[in-house]
């Protein structure tokens, strides 16, 4: 576990689905999307939970050196020696077709026009809207 293995200066790192850890390792900062902004965490930082957005968490330096994944949805618990998220989608880059995120984006694009006066139907879309954009982001800067 990476939490064993950091050194001094260094968070330890995990980004957990339901299905799996994408992630296990160390990194110098790390920056993520938190529901209100991106955010970033570094050694020593006070406590945190946060609610999590959609967008690239940013490794920086650490074991594995500069990394980038997607995430989406689900909550952040930042301590002073580690960086803990909890996401309902994480996926490396690479793991992202670029053809299947268009396709998100359209179909999001098209629930949203539709969803007329119903608050929750037209939360939803612009939150698949959001999650679209960003792994068609995320693709390009593979």
């Amino acid at each position: 576990m990476a939490e064993e293995t950091t050194t001094s200066g260094q968070l330890a790192v995990r980004i957990v689905t339901p299905d799996r850890v994408l992630v296990d390792t160390t990194a110098d900062g790390v920056e993520l999307p938190a529901l209100s902004g991106y955010m970033e965490a570094l050694y020593g930082a006070a406590p945190l939970l946060a609610e999590l957005g959609a967008g690239e968490v940013k490794l920086h330096g650490g074991s594995s050196g500069d990394a980038k994944f997607f995430v989406a949805w689900g909550f952040v618990e930042v301590l002073p020696q580690r960086v803990t998220i909890l996401a309902e989608t994480a996926m490396k880059p690479s793991e992202i077709d670029p053809s299947q995120a268009q396709q998100q984006l359209a179909d999001a694009e098209k629930d949203w026009s539709q969803a007329g006066d119903d608050a929750e139907k037209y939360e939803y879309a612009r939150a698949e809207i959001r999650v679209a954009e960003e792994k068609i982001a995320a693709a390009k800067d593979r």
